[in-house]
């Protein structure tokens, strides 16, 4: 399997994980010592450094929700990196403190940036 395809697996096993709540299958594609950050507005809101800090934000951010998918709507392959452009939608499980209440219907779209080392995902960066 080339470069691209297999970046590709990567990133499909790891979206089809999430959308599942299967925080496990998500972690069984990346880089024991990954690097995850979120960006919402161009703020940083989330990160976490190594397996077991993005295990814990993973299974977090699950709670959150009861229903959660993100689709991709578009690629970009770099030599470095894949860019894929998001489209999510989650409906939240509770009450945000100060926020929106519990079966409030999320919808927005951003980018997820993926970079990779030794067959795995090794950074993550999503940008809202």
């Amino acid at each position: 399997m080339d470069d691209t395809r297999a970046r590709q697996a990567l990133i499909d096993r790891y979206i089809a994980a999430y959308n599942a709540f299967d925080v496990d299958g998500m972690l069984a594609v990346l880089a024991p010592d990954v690097r995850f950050e979120n960006f919402s507005a161009g703020r940083l809101t989330a990160q976490a450094h190594g397996i077991e800090a993005f295990r814990q934000l993973a299974g977090h951010a699950a709670a959150l929700f009861s229903e959660r998918e993100q689709r991709v709507t578009a690629r970009r392959d770099h030599a470095d990196r894949v860019v894929v452009d998001i489209a999510y939608r989650g409906v939240l499980a509770a009450d945000i403190p100060d926020g929106p209440k519990a079966g409030t219907v999320l919808e927005m779209t951003g980018q997820s940036e993926f970079e990779f080392a030794d067959g795995r995902i090794s950074r993550i960066v999503d940008r809202s």
